[in-house]
């Protein structure tokens, strides 16, 4: 709790001294929310091996199983975007 305490009040104390420190940060920031890509990049290699998985254990249903797969990645991709766009959001400040 005391190194909590310690970090705040060393960056209240920073963005008081430092003209540069708001835009600093938003930079930290930026690079932050551009990592959500990794989130995404491992969910969507996770969907397409479990898909072809799938249809090596029943080629019949190859085409239900590429939809599923497509929608699936599709939902993972939109994390990745909404962190690059968050990423550019700060950048612009």
């Amino acid at each position: 709790m005391q190194i909590l305490t310690f970090i705040s009040n060393l960056l209240v104390e920073a963005a008081t001294y430092n003209e540069y420190f708001k835009s600093g940060m938003a930079y930290i920031g930026a690079a932050i929310a551009v990592f959500t890509g990794i989130g995404a990049a491992l969910g969507e290699g996770s969907v397409a091996a479990k898909a072809v998985e799938a249809i090596g254990r029943q080629p019949e249903a190859s085409g239900k199983i590429t939809i599923t797969m497509l929608i699936g990645q599709a939902v993972s991709e939109t994390t990745g975007l909404y962190g690059f766009i968050i990423a550019l959001m700060l950048l612009g400040k």
